[in-house]
């Protein structure tokens, strides 16, 4: 723990504004104690069917650490997340249905208004499921502004992803719209469609109950680009630091594809992990203690004194 960070220090939640041209995106801040820590700044990046508070500032009673981002709070980062376009509190009304590269783009104007706030500091990165492509892409084009990377049930080209193979056959149905509607039990298919039982049913009430507050439908775009579209990510550009985050019975990401993925990543200092007991949302999953474990491992490893 950063020891200027005292145990049991209150959590601070801070919003922040940025504008990625006439976007206005919302980006949401913990820490703890009197100012932000100084183990490392994170950027955590959603997926395709919530927004970011829900995601990572989840709080469940009678669940301890819910939240990432007061779990690492608490252990002295500097804690971030943002709402790409068309998602919760950012900008909705726009004619577009929002892709990845429109995301990647969004964590570019995130990430360069937390670095100027902050002294520009390396950003330690992680995005799950679509957001895992949002962040692989933004680190690819911006590399100078990320320290580390963490891709959580990442999809490289498809292959083997059965999610992805159901998802396919409503393609025409998500080219047609820019939104597609979400409800209860959508979310709760997220949790049941590759491994039920999981998630704890009062985790996915929660969570679900959180995504609805803030909305009714969200943006098509992720959808089309994982169905139609991959590769989205070029691996060999990828030249931080990089773990692939690949859960037991992630119906989406693909085990030989992130494989192939990982070999191509030219950073030595590249990890694969196979998280046990987890499906898709890691942070909701019953073994999300474990999740955060591997993550703190990562963002927390001294680098190197000896390259070769």
């Amino acid at each position: 723990m950063n020891k200027a960070v005292s145990p049991g220090a209150a959590i601070r939640g801070e919003e922040h504004w940025t504008n990625k041209g006439d976007v206005r995106l919302f980006l949401w801040n913990k820490y703890a104690g009197d100012k932000p820590g100084t183990a490392g700044t994170v950027l955590f990046v959603h997926g395709s069917s919530m927004a970011s508070q829900p995601t990572f500032d989840l709080q469940v009673p009678g669940r301890p650490d819910s939240s990432v981002m007061d779990w690492f709070a608490a252990r002295g980062y500097d804690t971030w997340c943002v709402d790409m376009e068309g998602y919760g509190r950012s900008t909705k009304d726009r004619d577009n249905n929002a892709p990845i590269a429109y995301g990647a783009e969004d964590c570019a104007a995130a990430g360069a208004y937390i670095r100027k706030l902050r002294g520009n500091p390396p950003l330690l990165v992680y995005g799950i499921s679509s957001g895992a492509l949002r962040a692989a892409l933004f680190a690819q084009q911006n590399p100078e502004m990320v320290g580390r990377l963490a891709l959580d049930a990442m999809v490289w080209t498809g292959e083997g992803a059965p999610t992805l193979a159901e998802r396919k056959k409503k393609l025409a149905e998500f080219q047609a719209v820019n939104r597609r509607p979400i409800d209860k039990p959508f979310v709760y298919s997220i949790f049941n469609r590759d491994h039920p039982g999981t998630a704890e049913d009062r985790v996915i009430e929660a969570f679900a109950d959180a995504i609805l507050a803030l909305d009714d439908s969200v943006p098509t775009g992720t959808y089309v680009d994982m169905c139609s579209r991959l590769p989205v990510v070029d691996p060999e550009k990828i030249t931080m630091p990089a773990m692939i985050m690949r859960g037991q019975w992630d119906g989406i990401a693909g085990f030989d594809d992130l494989i192939e993925f990982f070999k191509r990543l030219p950073n030595a200092g590249k990890q694969f992990t196979v998280m046990p007991g987890i499906s898709h949302a890691s942070f909701q999953q019953k073994n999300y203690l474990m999740v955060y474990h591997i993550l703190l491992s990562f963002f927390s490893q001294p680098e190197p004194a000896y390259r070769g």
